[in-house]
């Protein structure tokens, strides 16, 4: 958005030109030894007929007013410029001359003025303006030298070089993404981790707090620990790839947190209370750190919703991307600017195709869009009982005796889950693809709505596994699951389980990005080069980047990492590692063995894009998180801080309790339904003035629009002018 003093600049530098061309007519006039009649009205007549020397005769009261209210003022041209030093020598304490936008003679002649009036002040207002300047070098050296510390800084500005911005928006959404699950996993460490490893090892002079017993049958407590007798070889790699054995008892799952808090010297640390609150401040986190980043990309997008003619104009004459320094590079950029007009111009049949359909042809498109629709949800409710029915045979078959089965048939029956949901996630884009051509859409719609419906098969089957987990917890044919609330013979720790399936589809991801880089991307670059004569190389040409599907990949996974780190608290830090090594992996892909989209992505429009995506996953993550820690399940009463308590948020009113009767009444009064209600008043009625203030922005932005239109009109009207005048003068 354009602000009030970038607008009133605007519209002064518009009142300058034409008072300047004014100011210049007699001379022009004089110049050139025309007569009265050359004209039939006086020189300034038509000028002022023109519409933006109107517009910005209409606003000149109310520019010059909201000047002397922001300090700044702008004057006539005969004026202007000892009134501008006289308003910039007035702020020179508290800007600096480079913010100006003045050629270097005046910058000098500024800084010449600064220090003369420096040699007037006080010896203190001089020490605050030397030490207000100190302070602000100090800053910019600072800022210099955080940006040769960002993480993949060269790498990322090798890659804007070779392959524009659109891919290396990729690249830094993936490096985002590896900064905010570094942070979640430091603050899980710094909460629960920490406390718990300074008294395990004796570091700190603290010991653990053990649960109080509590009248709980003594069936809800037992929790079977694997025996340590003759184990084989291939099971600690079974182990280590689904999450069981060795790993379970560590520190890496919920179960392994089974104490009260931590008691130090003066204070005991509640585990319980931090462990929730890790979770609530790395989502809380989480959704800010999100929408402060896609507020920038949206108010871009605000301002670049462009009509059709711009939009050519633009991709004409604006849509080069100069970061390109590759030829291969600016040849697929010309590409892909080619591909654009190409999709313009097609929407643009479209729209006329639309406009000309009779009642029939409305009907008929209307009536195959609905049948397809139908295929699509058809399609989904596939992958969604595949899923389910593939979750319930795992979970009936993974307790069989190890030594039952053979190393291949135990781990399928692990994976098998992770396994289905990766064979729907390539499956249904392709059915959506072909789908979609059958609906007769526009190129950009078609690409937006294959986007969505990718976006929901991916995330939804998350939520899948972990509601037919929760079904299956739940599930009580026997008396020890009514004793507890869930199945405990089946489930003795069922927030530890539940960590093992987010970490066996996290690992099992990782397994197939890499998979599918080194055993089908490098070998079909391999055939593609050297075979290139086949004609099935040919047809199947080399693989492309595309950014839309690489993105879905990276957001399934950070949507896994929002709903683990509840169930397994170590889960960030895999998947910081994994995004690390997925960094390094498409970067070679993309180098070696694939060549990037002809469908172009701007980086704008990428980043709010990515963002939205990510925002989706993290709203779908929070469901099952909130479900699973309100009332839907009790807790576990074998495993776990919440043993004693029937479900995660009992522990909220049971430190609330704790409080001094003042503070429990204020917190009492928040959480009441008399704050409630007014407070959501008042946050619709801010929310209201924003959307107001929006529509207001919107309508400055379209009226700054109409006057660079009308001044091209404007500029053909003089030129028309002087040209009817230099042949008058001929003649």
């Amino acid at each position: 958005m354009l602000s009030c003093f970038e607008r009133c600049v605007v519209l002064y530098e518009n009142e300058r030109r034409w008072i300047m061309v004014i100011n210049m007519m007699p001379v022009f006039k004089d110049s050139l030894s025309l007569d009265s009649t050359c004209f039939s009205s006086p020189p300034v007549n038509f000028l002022q007929e023109l519409p933006s020397y109107r517009s910005t005769a209409r606003k000149r009261t109310n520019i010059l007013s909201r000047d002397k209210q922001s300090g700044i003022l702008l004057k006539p041209i005969d004026s202007y410029s000892s009134q501008l030093e006289e308003g910039i020598t007035e702020n020179l304490d508290s800007q600096s001359i480079r913010k100006y936008a003045l050629n270097i003679s005046e910058k000098r002649r500024l800084r010449d003025i600064q220090e003369t009036q420096m040699k007037y002040l006080s010896e203190w207002d001089q020490w605050k303006r030397y030490s207000s300047k100190s302070w602000k070098r100090f800053l910019e050296k600072a800022r210099e030298m955080t940006t040769h510390l960002e993480l993949w800084r060269e790498d990322l500005r090798s890659i804007e070089g070779k392959f524009g911005t659109g891919i290396q928006s990729y690249f830094s959404f993936l490096r985002f993404l590896v900064l905010l699950n570094l942070v979640i996993f430091l603050i899980i460490f710094m909460l629960i981790l920490l406390p718990v490893l300074l008294t395990k090892h004796k570091i700190t002079n603290s010991s653990f707090v053990l649960i109080p017993s509590k009248d709980i049958d003594i069936q809800c407590t037992v929790y079977p620990i694997s025996s340590s007798g003759l184990i084989y070889f291939y099971s600690y790699i079974i182990d280590l790839l689904s999450g069981t054995g060795f790993l379970e008892e560590t520190c890496l799952f919920y179960g392994h947190y089974t104490i009260n808090g931590v008691k130090f010297q003066n204070f005991t640390y509640d585990l319980p209370l931090a462990y929730l609150l890790s979770t609530v401040t790395y989502l809380v986190l989480s959704l800010l750190w999100i929408v402060k980043r896609s507020v920038e990309g949206f108010k871009v997008n605000l301002i670049q919703s462009e009509e059709h003619f711009q939009s050519y104009c633009n991709k004409i004459f604006a849509g080069w991307d100069f970061c390109i320094t590759n030829r291969s590079m600016a040849n697929l950029k010309h590409s892909s600017l080619r591909y654009e007009l190409r999709a313009d111009l097609e929407e643009e049949r479209i729209r006329q195709k639309i406009a000309e359909r009779t009642s029939e042809d409305t009907i008929r498109i209307y009536s195959l869009r609905l049948l397809l629709n139908c295929v699509v949800l058809a399609v989904l409710a596939a992958c969604f009982y595949a899923i389910y029915r593939a979750t319930i045979f795992s979970q009936e078959h993974m307790k069989k005796e190890i030594d039952k089965m053979v190393f291949g048939e135990n781990l399928l029956i692990l994976y098998l889950p992770s396994i289905v949901i990766t064979l729907a996630n390539f499956i249904t884009p392709v059915i959506f693809a072909k789908i979609i051509h059958y609906e007769d859409y526009s190129p950009g719609f078609e690409i937006r709505l294959t986007i969505l419906r990718c976006v929901f098969m991916r995330l939804a089957t998350i939520c899948v596994l972990v509601f037919t987990l929760g079904s299956k917890i739940t599930s009580c044919d026997n008396l020890s699951c009514e004793l507890c609330g869930y199945n405990q013979k089946l489930y003795p720790c069922w927030e530890t389980q539940v960590g093992q399936e987010m970490y066996k589809l996290m690992i099992f991801d990782l397994i197939i990005i890499l998979a599918v880089t080194l055993f089908v991307d490098f070998p079909r670059k391999l055939l593609v080069t050297y075979c290139s004569s086949w004609k099935l190389m040919q047809c199947w040409g080399q693989q492309e980047f595309a950014i839309p599907d690489n993105v879905l990949g990276i957001v399934y996974g950070q949507t896994i990492c929002w709903i683990g780190a509840f169930f397994s608290p170590l889960i960030p830090a895999i998947a910081t590692l994994k995004l690390i090594i997925i960094f390094y992996v498409k970067e070679m892909s993309l180098l070696y063995t694939c060549k990037p989209s002809p469908r172009q992505f701007r980086a704008s429009n990428s980043n709010f894009f990515f963002l939205l995506v990510l925002l989706i996953g993290l709203c779908l993550a929070v469901i099952p998180l909130t479900i699973s820690m309100a009332h839907s399940i009790p807790s576990s009463k074998a495993c776990g801080p919440f043993t004693n308590l029937n479900t995660t948020w009992e522990v909220v009113p049971k430190t609330v309790s704790t409080f001094p009767s003042s503070l429990q009444s204020l917190v009492h009064g928040v959480t009441s339904e008399a704050f409630a209600v007014p407070f959501f008043m008042i946050i619709c009625l801010v929310m209201f003035y924003f959307i107001a203030l929006a529509g207001a922005h919107k309508r400055v932005v379209v009226q700054l629009r109409e006057q660079l239109s009308l001044e091209s009109r404007d500029k053909r009207y003089l030129i028309q002018k002087l040209t009817e005048a230099q042949k008058d003068v001929r003649n």
